[in-house]
């Protein structure tokens, strides 16, 4: 018994010791690779699982992987400012909706072209902006493509966590009356958000200063932190008391605070800081490990992948001519490769497939693959594409 509690606590601090040096060395070798640092730590989190030096099964490393990719999807919501996209021209918000609805078209239509199963279905049309926030530091969020870019994003974006909700409900209760219960579940809590929405824009418009009370400037105490994370845990509790997506949660938690206290820019710029400097790089880490390093090879994989990478880029491409007129080829071009990361939401969906036994675990390979490539294509591609138009 000694001896055992001896080897877990040596492979623990082996755990420990390994993330540790993962989060000081992937900005170098982000650097090094021009690459972003996601893929980096999904590679390096693959190499690491096949020489058996992590395990991705282990429960604390699992615990905190799942806490970061929470935050992540707290992160993006706390990208999104919804007052000033309220602000946008209505053609603006039109030709993004048409966007989304080509993709899910498309994505239905290739789907059963390609006698795909359900769940990659759904994992084509994904969209997510927590990638798409690296490029916004890397290239600045007045450029006109990532403007549009969040605009679509953020209405692609909650479309697929509804989406991710509802189908991880179907995973659960299968498809019947109690799906029916769990939808309706689903949209009256929309419903209560935006009723809660309403409420604090009110409150805040004839009291201003209770925002500083919440949130005051410089009190030495913390406090903005305090209420941002006191809203992420109260969000992530409401949806697992509800049983509905937590990531979900997450996401309005960080547009909460966001679209109310966008005026606090360092806010954003401490809870980034403290997300992808440690909690979003061991979720990242995390993939990695799960994925099998040795099933690149399985021509079954092989083929899955290139399928879903294609259809992936050419549905988003052909949707992306919805934005042409707006804001020119180029830019419309660069708006579909920046929104064709989904890498968050892909995981998350390819995770309860095969944790529910919904797909085979070449799927789940091809999808991490496909997720991981998409990232590095798109990347490489946006760089290209500037560097030919500078």
């Amino acid at each position: 018994m000694e001896w055992q509690y001896l080897v877990m606590s040596n492979s623990v601090v082996v755990s420990i010791l390994t993330l540790s040096l993962v989060l000081v060395l992937s900005p170098h070798l982000s650097r090094l690779f021009r690459l972003p640092t996601a893929p980096i730590e999904i590679i390096i989190g693959s190499l690491l699982a096949f020489l058996g030096v992590l395990e991705a099964k282990e429960s604390n490393f699992e615990l905190v992987a799942q806490i970061g990719f929470l935050y992540l999807m707290f992160l993006a919501g706390l990208e999104v400012n919804l007052k000033s996209i309220m602000k946008m021209p209505k053609v603006y918000i039109r030709q993004s909706l048409y966007f989304v609805f080509i993709l899910w078209g498309l994505a239905l239509l290739f789907g059963l072209i390609f006698h795909l199963h359900m769940i990659l279905i759904v994992v084509l049309p994904l969209i997510s902006i927590g990638i798409l926030a690296t490029l916004s530091k890397e290239y600045g969020k007045e450029e006109r493509w990532i403007k549009i870019a969040f605009l679509v994003g953020t209405i692609g974006e909650v479309i697929s966590i509804l989406a991710l909700t509802i189908f991880e409900a179907s995973s659960l209760v299968g498809f019947g009356e109690e799906l029916l219960y769990k939808i309706i579940q689903l949209f009256g809590f929309m419903v209560v958000i935006i009723a809660l929405y309403l409420f604090f824009r009110l409150l805040f418009w004839w009291y201003p200063e209770f925002k500083n009370i919440l949130m005051p400037n410089d009190d030495g105490k913390y406090q903005d932190i305090r209420l941002a994370m006191g809203v992420f845990f109260i969000m992530i509790a409401i949806m697992k008391q509800l049983h509905l997506e937590l990531a979900f949660g997450a996401f309005i938690a960080g547009l909460f605070i966001s679209t109310f206290f966008h005026y606090k820019h360092e806010l954003e710029e401490k809870m980034s800081s403290f997300g992808f400097g440690f909690l979003v790089p061991i979720f990242f880490v995390h993939v990695g490990a799960s994925f099998g390093l040795e099933n690149i090879f399985i021509p079954q994989v092989i083929i899955s992948t290139t399928i879903l990478l294609g259809l992936m880029f050419i549905i988003r491409i052909i949707a992306a001519y919805m934005l042409v007129y707006l804001i020119g080829k180029r830019d419309a071009l660069l708006s579909g490769l920046a929104l064709s990361m989904p890498l968050t939401l892909m995981i998350a969906v390819a995770t309860i497939g095969v944790e529910k036994e919904m797909i085979s675990d070449y799927d789940y390979y091809s999808v991490i693959l496909a997720s991981l490539l998409e990232v590095i294509i798109s990347m490489l591609s946006i760089k290209i594409l500037l560097k030919n138009n500078c």
